[in-house]
């Protein structure tokens, strides 16, 4: 009797142990952070992936770049840091066309933030392609070729790639991040942008350490 309650007394503690361990997370899902109920493939199962919905025409997203751009500087590599364009109108896909086109171009890291600034500091219009072929022609890109581009089929296959992960992240505002495709933190529940990234890191030592 006595080793059976000496039994049942040390699983007891386990349990006591395990529940304090999960109180004490400093995140809690379902506050800081959402698990999806269906987990979306990554593009490298072998990297935990960090992905960051964002909209060029976003205030938010224009404030959160640098942060996350700071933060995706110091990040390990087995983190695959990767950027998405949300399309949820019309009037968004020309930015997300502008986006995949500096990308295939080889000028996204330069051209950038460059576009965000030209956006909510200096009040640029743009919509057609040739205004995004204007602006992008100062990194010496040929604005014909840009044009092809803009209007390729690779980069129509990129924007619907980008709307159907949207639909399968739920995303219902920008920015917004999710974790490994399993996981979702905006700066509503996070509590801020710079809090965003904290639970991020959270997450990312949370799936290292199951990994």
């Amino acid at each position: 009797m006595r080793v059976l309650l000496a039994v049942f007394g040390f699983m007891f503690s386990l349990v006591a142990c395990a529940q304090d361990s999960d109180s004490a997370a400093p995140y809690q899902e379902g506050t800081h952070y959402t698990e999806l109920a269906e987990p979306v493939r990554t593009d490298d199962a072998d990297k935990i992936e960090v992905r960051e919905m964002f909209a060029y025409t976003c205030g938010h997203c224009f404030r959160f770049d640098p942060l996350f751009s700071a933060w995706k500087k110091k990040q390990a590599d087995d983190v695959n840091v990767v950027q998405t364009p949300v399309v949820w109108a019309s009037q968004m896909e020309p930015y997300a066309r502008a986006f995949y086109t500096a990308k295939a171009m080889g000028i996204l890291d330069q051209a950038h933030m460059d576009l965000f600034n030209a956006i909510h500091l200096q009040r640029t219009r743009f919509g057609s392609v040739e205004s995004f072929a204007d602006f992008y022609a100062q990194y010496d890109i040929d604005k014909d070729k840009f044009t092809k581009t803009f209007e390729s089929f690779g980069v129509d296959s990129q924007i619907r790639q980008s709307d159907a992960k949207a639909r399968a992240y739920q995303i219902s505002g920008t920015p917004e991040l999710v974790i490994d495709g399993r996981y979702t933190i905006s700066a509503s529940g996070a509590g801020g942008h710079e809090e965003m990234l904290q639970v991020a890191d959270y997450l990312v030592e949370k799936i290292r350490a199951e990994k």
